[in-house]
C-alpha cells in the first residue's frame, strides 16, 4: 500500500526531492525537501487533506498568490505553491536554527530585552502586512522562526488564504484557524471581519509568555482556554515578574484589551510604547499604587497590634 509520503515524494518528484518530515502543526505538515531545478533546502508544507478537501486546488492556490509578495526581512517568503496528487502544497525556504517555541520550551522565560527586541521586530513584519491588507490570524510561537537570534514570520496569510478559501465551510474540518493561547477575543467568538488588531492581541500574548513563561490564559481544554480569553483579565505581568519595566507591562496590558477599539490601533504603535520609557495606560499607575497600599497599612496595623 503506498503511502502519503511515498505518494507526495512521487507527485512532487520533478520538482523537489523530499528528505524527511520536520513536523506537523494543526493544518499542515512540513517536509526538507530539496529544490531540484535551484539547488537548495526548502521547507514543504502540504495541507491536511480533511482540509485540502474542503477548500479545493483553485480556489487555495488563487488566495495564497496575495502573500506571495510580501518582502520584508522578517516575514518568510513564499517561494511556491500548488497541487499535486490531491496534495495543496506551499514551499517557504529552510531556516537552519529553532522556533521561539523551542526556545521557549527550553528556556520558559527569555530577558526582557530579548523579548521585547523580538517582538518590536516581529511587530515590524505586522505592521508591514497590515499596510498591505494582509492580517496573519496566526500568530504563536511555532510561526515564529529564530535564525541566530533573528525573527522570521511564517505562514504569513496562510490562515487568511485557507479561510478565505474555505469560507463558510471551515467548521466541517472540525479545524479551528488560529491558537486557542494567542487568539483574539474575536477570534474566539468566530467573528468575521478581523482587523490587524486582532494580530496586535496574538503578538502581545506571545510577548507576555516570553515575559512570564506562560501565556495570558491557560485552561485544561481548548473550550476553557477561549472562556477565559472572553471574560478573564489577564494578569499584569509585574505580578509575575516584578522586574518588567512599567512601559513595557502598560503597552502588554492594553495590547491585551478586549475591545479591538481599546487596543493599539496598529502594530507600529504597540512596538513604540514597548521602546518609549515613558508610556502609560491612564490609571495604570493609580491601580499599581492603589494595589501596593493595602499591604503596606496591613503590615502597619500589625506592628502596632
Amino acid at each position: 500500500m503506498t503511502t502519503a509520503p511515498d505518494r507526495l515524494s512521487a507527485a512532487l518528484a520533478d520538482r523537489y526531492k523530499i528528505e524527511r518530515e520536520l513536523g506537523q502543526g494543526g493544518m499542515a505538515t512540513v517536509y526538507l525537501a530539496h529544490d531540484v531545478k535551484h539547488d537548495r533546502q526548502v521547507a514543504v508544507k502540504v495541507l491536511r487533506p480533511e482540509l485540502a478537501a474542503v477548500i479545493g486546488a483553485e480556489r487555495f492556490v488563487q488566495e495564497i498568490k496575495t502573500t506571495a509578495n510580501l518582502q520584508h526581512p522578517h516575514i518568510l517568503p513564499l517561494f511556491d505553491s500548488g497541487t499535486a496528487d490531491s496534495f495543496l502544497f506551499y514551499v517557504m525556504p529552510y531556516i537552519e536554527g529553532e522556533t521561539l517555541r523551542g526556545k521557549l520550551d527550553r528556556e520558559t522565560q527569555l530577558g526582557i530585552d530579548e523579548a521585547v527586541r523580538i517582538t518590536v521586530e516581529v511587530a515590524d513584519a505586522l505592521d508591514y502586512a497590515h499596510q498591505h491588507g494582509i492580517i496573519h490570524r496566526d500568530i504563536k510561537p511555532e510561526n515564529i522562526l529564530l535564525q541566530n537570534g533573528r525573527p522570521m514570520v511564517a505562514d504569513f496569510g496562510i490562515a487568511l488564504a485557507v479561510s478565505a478559501a474555505a469560507g463558510g465551510r471551515m467548521t466541517e474540518t472540525g479545524l479551528s484557524l488560529g491558537t486557542p493561547h494567542y487568539m483574539s477575543p474575536e477570534q474566539a467568538t468566530a467573528e468575521k471581519d478581523l482587523t490587524a488588531r486582532a494580530d496586535v492581541y496574538s503578538l502581545a500574548s506571545v510577548l507576555y509568555e516570553m515575559l512570564t513563561g506562560a501565556p495570558p490564559h491557560v485552561g485544561a481544554s481548548a473550550q476553557q482556554i477561549i472562556m477565559k480569553i472572553v471574560t478573564d483579565t489577564a494578569r499584569p505581568v509585574t505580578e509575575l515578574r516584578k522586574s518588567v519595566p512599567p512601559n513595557v507591562a502598560a503597552a502588554v496590558a492594553k495590547a491585551l484589551e478586549k475591545l479591538p477599539a481599546d487596543r493599539f490601533e496598529s502594530a507600529k504603535a504597540f512596538s513604540s510604547a514597548l521602546t518609549t520609557a515613558s508610556f502609560t495606560v491612564p490609571g495604570t499607575a493609580a491601580a499599581m499604587a492603589a494595589a501596593a497600599r493595602p499591604s503596606s497599612r496591613k503590615r502597619a496595623v500589625q506592628l502596632v497590634v
